[in-house]
């Protein structure tokens, strides 16, 4: 087998044969397990280190944050020094040195490294129900959001724009139901709910703008060694879904974004996958499927992944098959899963008739490992109990002042440090929304306009009515009025009544006189016939 990544010595009696992990087989993915305690970061560290200074990238989650020492070269001073120059010396490792490795600081917080971020609509419905822990009906509606959004060229790009674009599916879900099928009220009421939560759990720096260039993982320092790229996962990992949805989707954008290129003699990037077991607790089926799809096709694309877990069997049978490279530190029989996990571990690797491998996992000491790689033919090596060579940078955390100089200095210093925020779903919704109303308040300002021009126009035809019909009584008053004599017309008209009654009164007597003879003497014939004559005489000169 070709000599590529040293990762120990299998000592005598077993022949003292180098272990070394094959740059060509490199991608085909690979576990490295054991109990806590064991030296899996060790491992891991040594490994990195390995693929950095044969010029391939590395991706590593630091979930304790004493990964962070692989950017700085190691110290005779260090507290475990004198135990790296023993194991080197033991397995024969004669040009042992310290030395440091480019690294890049990543930080989901924006904290401890540069911010990482994505946007709703690349992250995808599928993995932001798994991170909100939503049902299938809830996961179909707020497939609908997105499928709205993209239709009406909505962008979502950060919480906020999909907190709005649920919104919207909540106050018109009756047509999102005639047109995508059944839209709830409670259903998005549940998921603005896991929204909510998820903010409140710092998801909200991982969403938006920049989003992250995978390209930038993939870069080489002036001498030509890869950048180990480490994320902060302290914090992180108190979000454990959080933790476990980014990297899955951190797989899957490389997945979708690298050319194929098959077999290639070293690995285009390498991911190591921390705490992998967070990857598939309680992960639905769909999920789970997905993971072993990404982790089967992204050999192509030249990318290798490393799994990282106490226990071997908290790996589904389905993605375990596919890691090749295997680095079994010791596990404990304590428990019947214990039990089961050492049965397991042991029946995955070659068989070597000269080692008990059941036996040797739970006797295996710090530092000690039993091992298995491909070979240049593809076919696993027999599994060999072997001491793991020692890193050559510091084993423990960066001080602030340390991570801080290796940041400025960092190839994508100022690219990704300040948030963007252009227009998108909440901006436009919220401007439709305010369209919306100020078209409805204005229709309202006009109807009750016309309501009040309507009031007032009734208001004045009933007193240009009221006004002719108290023209039309004073008319008629003052005709009334015009009618009736003054008050000299009244006096001549009673002095010539009372003269006409006097002169009728001295026709009457004369007539009487005339007919009767004019006897003035009293007798009852004379005296009404008299009479009868004034009165006749008198109502004609009234």
């Amino acid at each position: 087998m070709s000599e590529g990544i040293f990762l120990g010595l299998a000592p005598d009696p077993q022949g003292g044969a180098r272990q070394s992990l094959n740059l060509k087989r490199a991608n085909r993915h690979g576990l490295i397990a054991g109990a806590t305690g064991t030296g899996k970061t060790v491992t891991l560290q040594g490994i990195a280190e390995g693929f950095s200074a044969a010029g391939v990238p590395v991706f590593v989650a630091d979930v304790k944050g004493d990964l962070a020492g692989i950017a700085m070269a190691g110290s005779p001073t260090f507290k475990n020094a004198d135990k790296l120059v023993a194991r080197a010396a033991e397995i024969g490792l004669e040009n042992y040195s310290y030395s440091d490795n480019p690294a890049i600081f990543w930080d989901l917080y924006g904290q401890q490294g540069h911010p990482i971020r994505t946007t709703i609509s690349e992250m995808g419905p599928l993995l932001l129900a798994r991170l909100m822990n939503l049902n299938e009906t809830q996961e179909g509606v707020l497939s609908i959001a997105f499928r709205y959004a993209d239709e009406e060229g909505l962008l979502l790009l950060d919480l906020g724009d999909l907190q709005a674009m649920l919104s919207f599916c909540a106050e018109n879900a009756d047509m999102l139901s005639a047109k995508y099928g059944s839209v709830t009220k409670a259903s998005v009421g549940t998921i603005q709910r896991q929204l909510l939560q998820l903010d409140s759990q710092g998801g909200g720096h991982f969403f938006g703008e920049p989003a992250l260039d995978i390209h930038d993982f993939l870069s080489v320092d002036d001498k030509g060694r890869g950048y180990i790229n480490i994320l902060a996962a302290d914090k992180l990992m108190q979000s454990p879904k959080l933790y476990s949805t980014f990297l899955l989707w951190l797989l899957s954008e490389l997945f979708e974004t690298l050319p194929e290129v098959g077999d290639p003699e070293k690995p285009k990037l390498v991911f190591f996958f921390d705490e992998a077991h967070l990857l598939f607790d309680d992960a639905p089926k769909a999920l789970t499927d997905k993971i072993e799809q990404v982790v089967r096709l992204i050999r192509s694309k030249g990318v290798g992944v490393y799994f990282i877990t106490q226990n071997p069997i908290d790996i589904p049978e389905d993605v375990a098959g596919q890691l090749g490279n295997r680095v079994q530190h010791a596990l404990r029989a304590f428990t019947p899963r214990d039990q089961k996990a050492i049965k397991a571990a042991a029946e995955t690797f070659r068989i070597n008739p000269d080692l008990d491998i059941a036996t040797a996992i739970t006797e295996l000491k710090t530092g000690e490992a039993l091992v298995s790689v491909l070979q240049d033919d593809g076919s696993p090596s027999i599994v060999q109990r072997t001491l793991i060579a020692p890193p050559r940078s510091r084993l423990g955390p960066l001080d602030a002042k340390e991570r801080a100089i290796i940041q400025s200095i960092s190839p994508v210093a100022g690219k990704y440090d300040e948030a963007i925020d252009r227009e998108s779903a909440e901006e436009i919704l919220a401007a439709r929304g305010s369209a919306a109303a100020a078209a409805a308040q204005a229709s309202k300002a006009q109807a009750e306009a016309e309501k009040a021009a309507a009031a007032q126009a009734k208001i004045e035809a009933k007193a240009r009515e009221q006004a002719l019909r108290e023209q039309a009584r004073a008319e008629a008053a003052a005709a009334r009025e015009a009618a009736k004599p003054s008050a000299l017309g009244k006096a001549v008209q009673s002095a010539t009544r009372s003269a006409a009654s006097t002169v009728g009164r001295q026709v009457a007597n004369e007539l009487s006189k005339a007919v009767f003879g004019g006897s003035t003497r009293k007798s009852s014939g004379g005296g009404i016939a008299g009479r009868l004559v004034r009165g006749i005489l008198g109502g004609l000169f009234k």
